[in-house]
């Protein structure tokens, strides 16, 4: 296609009610970058943002939150990154529309991944809405809001004006929705049709909003990637006072007031200094969502909050999950006895005897020794998950993204590289472009997600031409779309291979943070 540009008075400019906005217009497109939705204060719930006088450029993307730890480049070939300026006041957020033409359209809400510590709305090359925008018609919003010890730190035992710091993230989050409802419909966005969506720690997010009350009438449906993930993403329970006092008096301080205002990196260095010892006695060690009257806690202790009950939720994983990441030392390619061999050794023969047959029941279209990449970190939570949520309603869609990739002679499909399949972005990244005995499948499987993902935003159900039919799923009967070179919809397909799995998740969960493990969030 033909590139267009344009930035003048007039072009891409919105007036809110805080002042004028100036973005800019490019390949039909009015983009807006760096909008702040509120301000932070350290340990604080958001504030609201101040008028400003004359007009606002946001032609650039904003502040990131600041990481705990020196992001090292890698993998970059299997999760292409974006690195960004980072400050605390990083509560900003980024729209690509069609028009502020005054026309609903749909609006998807991105919420990024890195769990609750690391990310940024922009941070993948993937996480560019331009696409899914200009294809499907539909406003799409990606968000910064505040991580790690700045969003989830616990101090409520210091008083009623830290009742929340422990989750000032999620508060950060509904601010931003807030300020959606109030603002999208100058955007040529409907606020009465948003979904949130997002994978990994985007997906958990999701979640987290469905257990927050001040989150409810702010959002329509939700999707959540690779997003269940058990005890990886668990609630951080308990009082944080004892963490607290040990960081300050690591960094030879005596108040939390002190604790605002102490340079970020030395508060950094101070948690990561004293995390460990707490982290192996089973203490609050923070950096995730806590528990109280604000936030519900995690649906699978709980239950799911029954005002939620008629939000329709997409639900799905992929096959490798960071099982990918692992090195793979074995030929794929060998004789079927040679793979069922190499499993014996590595999982023991009386295990492999018992798994290989199943695997086999679950996916005969896979090679055996795809056995040794399979995930059931993710999708063992994710079952019971959807289980539980369709009690509640039958608007529960869950999918499995199976497609391998043709990168290093071939590769399972890992953790975030569904990513592009769902914003329409393959052309962004080089993974899906290498040799492959069916290149025809990629571009299919991008159509058949992205529509997927934009009916459902649309309708809040999925049903759409380019895939068969796929109903909600039901109380003891999940009925997943596959998305491969095949794509079908399956009852309860793995749920046997599953349960027999589940005795190896601690293992698992151990060889998925070995250092040999190229994990990228």
């Amino acid at each position: 296609m033909s590139h267009t540009f344009r930035r003048a008075p007039g072009a891409a400019s919105v007036r809110i009610r805080q002042g004028m906005i100036q973005g800019y217009e490019q390949d039909g497109l009015c983009i807006f970058k760096g909008i702040p939705y509120a301000r932070a204060v350290r340990f604080h719930m958001p504030e609201e943002m101040p008028p400003w006088e004359g007009v606002l450029d946001a032609c650039s993307y904003g502040f990131v939150c600041p990481l705990m730890t020196n992001d090292r480049p890698r993998g970059e070939l299997y999760v292409p990154h974006r690195y960004w300026p980072m400050d605390e006041d990083c509560l900003n957020l980024n729209i690509w529309t069609p028009g502020t033409d005054g026309k609903k359209r749909p609006v998807l809400v991105w919420l990024h991944g890195g769990g609750y510590e690391a990310g940024s709305s922009i941070e993948q090359t993937a996480y560019d809405g331009a696409n899914m925008s200009r294809l499907g018609d539909a406003v799409v919003v990606s968000i910064n809001h505040r991580l790690n010890i700045l969003g989830y730190f616990d101090l409520s035992d210091f008083g009623e004006e830290y009742a929340d710091s422990g989750n000032a993230g999620g508060e950060d989050i509904v601010a931003a929705l807030r300020w959606i409802h109030e603002n999208i419909e100058l955007f040529g966005g409907d606020p009465e049709k948003v979904t949130v969506f997002g994978q990994s720690g985007g997906g958990a997010k999701v979640t987290t909003l469905l257990q927050t009350p001040a989150a409810d009438g702010l959002y329509d449906a939700g999707i959540i990637m690779s997003g269940v993930i058990g005890p990886v993403l668990a609630d951080a329970d308990g009082s944080g006072k004892e963490l607290a006092l040990a960081v300050m008096k690591a960094l030879g301080i005596q108040s939390v007031k002190e604790l605002e205002t102490v340079d970020y990196a030395a508060f950094a260095r101070a948690y990561l200094q004293v995390k460990p010892e707490f982290e192996q006695a089973g203490k609050y060690t923070g950096c995730r969502p806590h528990p109280n009257a604000y936030y519900a806690g995690d649906p699978l202790r709980v239950g799911f909050r029954p005002e939620t009950g008629h939000i329709p939720l997409m639900i799905g994983s992929v096959f490798g999950e960071f099982t990918s990441f692992a090195p793979m030392p074995w030929d794929r390619d060998m004789p079927d006895a040679g793979q069922a061999e190499t499993i014996r050794k590595a999982w023991g023969a009386e295990t492999a005897d018992r798994l290989i047959p199943l695997f086999r029941k679950a996916y005969p279209e896979r090679r055996i020794i795809d056995l040794l990449r399979l995930d059931f970190i993710f999708r063992l939570p994710e079952i019971r998950y959807i289980a539980e949520r369709s009690k509640l309603n039958d608007r529960t869609w869950s999918y499995l993204f199976n497609l391998d990739q043709p990168i290093d002679g071939g590769n399972t499909p890992w953790h975030c590289c569904d990513i592009p399949y769902a914003f329409h972005n393959l052309e962004l990244v080089e993974y899906p472009h290498g040799p492959s005995v069916h290149p025809e499948a990629y571009a299919r499987v991008e159509e058949e997600m992205f529509a997927s993902f934009l009916a459902f935003a649309r309708n809040g159900d999925p049903a759409n031409s380019r895939i068969p039919d796929w109903p909600a799923s039901q109380t003891g009967k999940e009925s997943v779309l596959i998305m491969d070179e095949d794509t079908r919809v399956a009852v309860n397909p793995d749920h046997e291979l599953m349960e027999a799995c589940a005795p190896f998740a601690e293992e698992m969960l151990r060889r998925m943070f070995t250092k040999e493990a190229n994990i990228q969030h």
